[in-house]
């Protein structure tokens, strides 16, 4: 990304990070849990005035169980009666407060117990898992994500379509690309 955050892109004015925190904070559905790794210095003063967690992960070099670990460690301290999570990753800007309350509401109606985005040719984050998949989500180690649980558990799961996910912004190239596609549909 040529020496910046991915979290600190600015999309519409704000960053990555903020919008898919602001998105999260306006579901209005419990505690928001922001894990840091890396650049936590240019990283913090993002979040300020934001009534959210912040936690430190210093096992990020090791992949993003270690962060899903750390976040819901995190999340237990704060509330033990967890009747669900949201998993949302900093890199999809089109995240929006409309997806993320859809997907509570297919939760509620067809009373899964994993929603999770379909795009592309997968189904990922963002996803909502409800309590009992907590300690599985625990287990996962490295690299593994939450995809891995999700498609252990396709019985399980609601899919919801959400096509923009695919894009994923996790390298300069990505990052082009995107800013291409924004500046011509303007």
């Amino acid at each position: 990304m040529g020496g910046e955050p991915k979290q600190l892109i600015s999309y519409k004015g704000q960053s990555l990070l903020r919008r898919v925190t602001e998105s999260a904070l306006a579901l209005q559905r419990g505690p928001v849990v922001v894990v840091l790794g890396a650049n936590r210095a240019q990283i913090v003063p993002e979040l300020n005035g934001l009534p959210i967690t912040l936690v430190d992960n210093s096992s990020w070099p090791t992949g993003q169980a270690s962060s899903l670990k750390t976040g819901l460690a995190a999340l237990y301290i704060i509330n033990k009666d967890i009747d669900a999570i949201l998993v949302l990753h900093t890199d999809q800007p089109l995240v929006s407060l409309g997806l993320l309350q859809h997907m509570v509401d297919v939760q509620n109606e067809e009373g899964k117990g994993i929603v999770a985005c379909r795009y592309d040719t997968q189904i990922s984050v963002p996803a909502l898992f409800n309590r009992n998949y907590i300690n599985e989500l625990l287990q996962l180690e490295g690299d593994k994500g939450v995809k891995w649980v999700i498609v252990r558990h396709r019985s399980d799961c609601s899919e919801v379509p959400f096509e923009a996910g695919a894009i994923d912004l996790d390298s300069k190239r990505d990052l082009d690309l995107f800013q291409q596609v924004i500046t011509h549909t303007l």
